[in-house]
């Protein structure tokens, strides 16, 4: 099966504790890494994929924002090969060869369904449910 993985990389690959930069990456989270790497050597293809470098900040649209997103892909490469020993792919968009993403902030649902895998959590309203109350 062909396509890529997609890891997030704040509080995912790398230890997160609030945005310090557009070059300031945490260090590795080690079993992560180790997945990484395991993926890699068993020749998935693994993107980084990272709001850092939304397609919004890349528009044009501010200009701040803009040469912010540049900063933080050539920093995730350099991150990348100094823990992982090659650069990866860096995005924030998920195409159709994404087969899988691993990310701290996702709930999994199950195909065609609706439902969440695990079922549902109380912080989040049940389907039908209105708001207006």
């Amino acid at each position: 099966m062909g396509g890529w993985i997609g890891v997030d990389l704040d509080g995912t690959l790398a230890k997160y504790d609030g945005f310090k930069g557009p070059e300031v990456i945490g260090v590795p989270v080690e079993k992560m890494l180790k997945r990484v790497k395991a993926a890699l050597a068993g020749g998935k293809s693994v993107r980084v994929f990272t709001a850092r470098v939304a397609p919004i900040y890349l528009r044009g649209e501010n200009r701040e924002r803009v040469e912010e997103a540049r900063v933080a892909k050539v920093a995730i490469e350099k991150w990348c090969r100094e823990h992982i020993g090659r650069r990866l792919p860096v995005t924030a968009v998920k195409d159709w060869e994404c087969i899988e993403i691993w990310d701290d902030r996702c709930r999994q649902v199950k195909e065609n369904t609706g439902e969440f895998v695990g079922g549902d959590l109380e912080d989040v309203a049940p389907v039908g449910e209105d708001d207006a109350g």
